[in-house]
């Protein structure tokens, strides 16, 4: 794997595949990483993962060359916020999630901290997505919180937050894509869950698309789990959907 890879814009070959690392163990974790890093992008590293293993996980994977997704997605007080994305970055991370409903201040001060932590270690900032609508969300869930009952308004609503507050990235569902598209700047990158071949039974997941479908519609990067990780073979499973997605876009070409 590369550890130098640059989440700017993904050229048309480059693996967008992000496997989330969804799992309690290190050694679990470790060995899931070993078998799928020659056909992935990345690797997230989510609450489970990082409250049993520690910030020590993710320097082990990083040794490995592995670019890291750290989706602990803060939520506080600006300040709070800004002091964690500065430990984030300082732990090398390649992307970290916040979420939007944090308000303008607490995205500003985390994007601020990111930069300014990045330029004193001599290393390119963190790319800071926003959580918009968690992906496991829909119309009666958010009824259940009161104020906004659509999903897309919602996630249009936030989206335009964030980028207004200096957020060069988002969390979307594969869903919004094509509102997202039409409404952000072209420079910012969208980084979808809800990714499913069709193989898997249903779960938590109500907004969900292939990965082909997904990155025809504007996606920079695919959060990839289960298809991958429950996969009888999680290498043969992560090779075909990559193999894939070269296909796709070679005969797009």
């Amino acid at each position: 794997m590369d550890g130098r890879r640059n989440f700017g814009q993904r050229p048309a070959m480059r693996n967008p595949i992000i496997v989330a690392l969804d799992v309690p163990d290190v050694a679990r974790a470790v060995a899931l990483a070993e078998k799928v890093a020659p056909h992935v992008g990345a690797f997230k590293v989510g609450k489970e993962l990082f409250v049993g293993a520690g910030p020590d996980f993710v320097r082990q994977l990083r040794a490995t060359g592995a670019a890291v997704f750290l989706d602990l997605k803060f939520h506080d007080i600006p300040n709070t916020v800004a002091k964690a994305v500065a430990a984030a970055t300082r732990l090398d991370v390649q992307m970290l999630t916040i979420h939007t409903s944090g308000g303008s201040e607490m995205m500003r001060a985390a994007e601020a901290a990111a930069q300014e932590t990045a330029r004193t270690l001599g290393r390119p900032a963190p790319l800071v997505l926003g959580v918009t609508v968690l992906t496991s969300m829909d119309s009666a869930a958010l009824a259940e919180l009161g104020g906004e009952t659509d999903v897309t308004r919602q996630v249009a609503r936030l989206a335009s937050l964030a980028a207004g507050s200096g957020l060069r990235g988002l969390v979307c569902s594969p869903l919004e894509l094509t509102t997202l598209r039409a409404l952000l700047p072209a420079a910012m990158q969208l980084v979808t869950p809800g990714i499913r071949t069709g193989a898997e039974k249903a779960d938590d997941q109500k907004r969900t698309l292939s990965p082909a479908e997904a990155l025809r519609l504007g996606a920079s990067w695919l959060v990839i789990g289960r298809p991958i990780t429950a996969a009888a073979d999680p290498a043969e499973s992560a090779q075909s959907i990559w193999a894939g997605l070269q296909a796709t876009s070679a005969t797009a070409l």
